[in-house]
């Protein structure tokens, strides 16, 4: 607990609000129990770079809410939100628009597929029962779905959603798909503000903080905050290769990279307009 209170202290310091969020009802002990439950031991070494606990309470998420998580891949982060929503609280995972011109018919039909499949998955990672656990692509948003979401998280995926060039239309759904004051979570490998375009248009995974606030704030969002907390000024982000050359891919296989850590990182929180 001294560690969560001395890491949030060092948020207020380091994060720039652009506004004063009210205070929510997170919960700290609850968040810590969930990364450090033994379900996500293989998980663990990245926390230190990750740092999931502090990054739930800047973006306020209470243990009953309904969170959807955009592109869950791998569950790294769906693992955490499984343990730390109780049984009133619902996880959804959010799949890409299938029928997105980037998608060849087998892709569509995996992505489809992983959606259905996303409870029983969650259930198998963590033991929350499927039925507390739902998938959702975003062409499947229905009128019951719309407005019922209190947070939804964007994890290191800002930069496929640009460079596919669907980042709007996604944008767009998910803001439907949050209640009136709902919020909108971001995390995302950050360019240096000199790079150029054709370095920060997604294809190298790291875009500049000011592009995406500025997408995003387009898109019906307001900016509440942003915050340090995934922030490694040891990390140049000016990779040939992208940010995959840093850690924990090192696709270049450059071992002069492993000590730097993880990408740096912007943390952003939006609320719906």
């Amino acid at each position: 607990m001294r560690l969560f209170a001395a890491a949030l202290a060092l948020t207020s310091l380091t994060g720039v609000l652009a506004t004063t969020a009210p205070a929510a009802a997170h919960d700290p002990a609850a968040a810590q129990a969930a990364v450090a439950n033994p379900n996500r031991a293989k998980d663990a070494p990245r926390d230190q770079y990750r740092h999931p606990a502090e990054t739930l309470a800047f973006f306020q998420v209470e243990p009953g809410m309904k969170v959807g998580e955009y592109a869950p891949g791998g569950g790294w982060y769906s693992r955490v939100l499984a343990n730390y929503l109780n049984a009133d609280g619902r996880l959804v995972g959010l799949f890409f628009t299938p029928e997105e011109g980037v998608f060849d018919e087998k892709a569509r039909e995996g992505i489809r597929k992983s959606a259905a499949g996303f409870p029983a998955q969650v259930e198998g990672w963590t033991g929350r029962p499927a039925a507390q656990t739902a998938g959702l692509t975003l062409d499947g948003v229905t009128d019951a779905d719309k407005g019922t979401f209190d947070r939804i998280l964007v994890i290191r995926m800002m930069h496929n959603m640009m460079r596919w060039n669907f980042a709007d239309s996604e944008l767009k759904a998910m803001r439907d798909l949050l209640k009136p004051g709902g919020m909108l979570g971001v995390v995302q490998h950050r360019a240096k503000p000199t790079a150029d375009g054709d370095y920060a248009n997604g294809t190298k995974g790291y875009l500049r903080q000011d592009d995406v606030v500025g997408l995003v704030e387009a898109m019906g969002f307001e900016l509440v905050g942003t915050s340090e907390i995934n922030a490694n000024p040891r990390d140049p982000a000016n990779h040939a290769g992208g940010v995959w050359e840093m850690p924990p891919t090192l696709s270049s296989k450059n071992e002069a990279l492993r000590p730097l850590g993880e990408s740096d990182r912007m943390t952003l929180l939006f609320r719906k307009r």
